[in-house]
């Protein structure tokens, strides 16, 4: 049991920080739009990935070398580019606040949440890397314990990110304040890709 609290709350306190990933799913809650399925492909990608380090530490020392970071490093940049871009294009007037979810793709939603996760190097230093790094020591069964606890961890966070930014979308209907969280999203993906970029060329 403590080796499961134990992965829960190193899961937590790395989940916590606030990147791309936790971005995308606040604007959808906010949003509306599909908020289960984004926090369901979120939760259950880091329940994979969690499990994915533990494993490959337990039988390979060195997996996530520098040649893999730099190709996630570039397909991020490449991916919050279009982002931003798209973001930048986006016409006030046809944001849908209501519950309406019928001129909304879930394919896309899908698509985006997928990429938000996968093609972030942040989420493998934090799940792959650092999580089965940390448990590499542990026996086989404590490693499990440590592995649910941690995916816990993650499910509860994404949920209630999710479903407490849907519940505060009744106070942000307006337009203007739309306005206002769209560009502060823009702003922090602007600032995440030159942070990326720099990491890549330092």
């Amino acid at each position: 049991m403590e080796y499961a609290l134990l992965g829960f709350f190193t899961g937590l306190s790395l989940i916590l920080a606030i990147g791309a990933q936790n971005i995308f799913v606040i604007e959808q809650g906010l949003k509306k739009q599909h908020v289960f399925l984004v926090c369901l492909i979120c939760s259950i990608s880091d329940l994979i990935l969690i499990f994915l380090g533990i494993f490959l530490f337990h039988y390979f020392n060195q997996i996530f070398n520098q040649t893999v970071e730099l190709i996630l490093n570039i397909l991020l940049i490449m991916f919050l580019l279009y982002f931003i871009y798209t973001k930048l294009k986006t016409h006030y007037s046809e944001i849908n606040f209501s519950n309406d979810l019928t001129n909304i793709s879930k394919i896309n939603i899908f698509i985006k949440t997928l990429g938000f996760t996968y093609l972030n190097p942040h989420v493998y230093s934090d799940t792959v890397f650092f999580l089965g790094n940390f448990s590499k020591s542990f026996l086989l069964g404590q490693k499990y314990l440590f592995g649910i606890g941690a995916s816990l961890s993650s499910i509860l966070f994404f949920f209630s990110l999710g479903y407490f930014s849907k519940y505060l979308s009744s106070y942000v209907g307006s337009e203007k304040l739309w306005k206002i969280i769209n560009y502060s999203i823009i702003l922090f993906m602007s600032l995440l890709s030159l942070y990326v970029f720099l990491s890549i060329i330092k």
